[in-house]
C-alpha cells in the first residue's frame, strides 16, 4: 500500500503577501504626511532649492579661472562643482533628516503615532528618509538644469540614471542614521550640536571642492575613505561620459583605483552598516 506524498505548496504566503501591503501602505500614509506639510510651507523647498543654486554661482564664479589642467578631462569647474554641490546638499539634507523626527518626540506626536496599530513602526523611519530622498531629487534636477544654464553639458539618459540612483542611495543612509541619533540624543540642541560638528569636516574632507591631486597626502587618505567622495566621483564621471560600466576607474586613490562599482558597493556598504549599528536604538526609541 503506498501513500501519496502531502502536496507542496508553491504559492506565496498570503500573510506575508497581506503584510508587506499593510507596511507599504503605512509608509505610504506617513511619506503623504510630509508632503502636506512641505506643501503648507513651500518656503521650505523654495529655500532649499535656492540654497545650492547660490553656491553654485557663487563658488563657481570664485573658481572660473581655475586653470582647466588642474581638474583633468577638459572639464570647466562649473562642471566639476556640480557634483560636488549635488552631493553636500543631499548629504546635509539627509543629516537634518532626524530634526523633524526629533520635534516630533518632544512635543509628544511621536508617541501619539507609535500607540497607533501599526504593522512595523519603521514604517515611520523610512517614510522620512523617502521624503528626504524626494527632495534631494528635485534639489538635484535644479542643480544640473543651473549648471547646463552655467554652460556644463548636460549628462546623458544613463548619466542622470546614475546620479539618481547615487543620491537616493547617499541620502537613505546619512538619513537612517540621522534618524537613529534622533532617538539616541536627549534633545534637539544635542542633535544640532552633532550636525555642526559632522557637517562641514565631511564636506572638506571630500573632493567636493578641489580635486584629490591638490591635497596633502594625509588629506588624500581621509578623503579617498569619505563617502562623500564615493558619491561625488561617478556623479562626476557620469557627468563627463556619456556611457559608463561599473568597472570604470572613477578616482585615482593613495590605495589604488576606485571604480564605479566600487564606489556604489561603498556606498551601500555604508548604508547597511549604519542601518545595523542603529537598530537597537530605533528599536528602544520606539518600544
Amino acid at each position: 500500500m503506498t501513500t501519496e506524498a502531502p502536496p507542496v505548496n508553491i504559492a506565496p504566503d498570503l500573510t506575508e503577501i497581506t503584510g508587506l501591503a499593510a507596511f507599504a501602505q503605512e509608509t505610504l500614509a506617513f511619506l503623504r504626511r510630509w508632503l502636506v506639510q512641505l506643501q503648507r510651507r513651500p518656503a521650505t523647498l523654495v529655500a532649499g532649492v535656492l540654497q545650492p543654486l547660490m553656491w553654485l554661482l557663487l563658488f563657481g564664479a570664485l573658481f572660473r579661472n581655475l586653470p582647466p589642467d588642474l581638474l583633468g578631462s577638459g572639464q570647466s569647474y562649473v562642471q566639476f562643482l556640480t557634483a560636488g554641490i549635488v552631493v553636500f546638499t543631499a548629504f546635509s539634507g539627509a543629516l537634518n533628516a532626524g530634526l523633524p523626527m526629533m520635534f516630533d518626540r518632544e512635543f509628544g506626536f511621536l508617541n501619539r503615532m507609535l500607540v497607533a496599530p501599526l504593522v512595523s513602526r519603521f514604517s515611520i523611519v523610512l517614510a522620512s528618509a523617502l521624503f528626504i530622498a524626494l527632495l534631494s531629487l528635485v534639489q538635484t534636477v535644479a542643480l544640473i538644469l543651473a549648471a547646463t544654464a552655467l554652460g556644463a553639458p548636460l549628462p546623458s539618459a544613463a548619466g542622470l540614471g546614475a546620479i539618481a540612483l547615487v543620491v537616493v542611495v547617499l541620502v537613505l543612509g546619512f538619513a537612517i542614521v540621522s534618524l537613529g541619533f534622533a532617538f539616541a540624543l536627549p534633545g534637539h540642541q544635542e542633535l544640532l550640536a552633532l550636525i555642526f560638528l559632522i557637517n562641514l569636516p565631511l564636506l572638506f574632507s571630500s573632493t567636493a571642492l578641489a580635486p584629490l591631486k591638490l591635497m596633502p597626502g594625509w588629506l588624500q587618505w581621509i578623503a579617498s575613505c569619505n563617502p562623500l567622495t564615493w558619491a561625488i566621483e561617478p556623479i562626476r564621471y557620469a557627468y563627463s561620459h556619456p556611457t559608463w560600466h561599473l568597472t570604470d576607474s572613477v578616482l585615482t586613490a593613495p590605495w589604488g583605483d576606485l571604480s564605479f562599482g566600487g564606489a556604489l558597493l561603498g556606498l551601500l556598504i555604508f548604508a547597511v552598516t549604519g542601518a545595523i549599528a542603529i537598530r537597537g536604538t530605533l528599536q528602544r526609541g520606539m518600544a
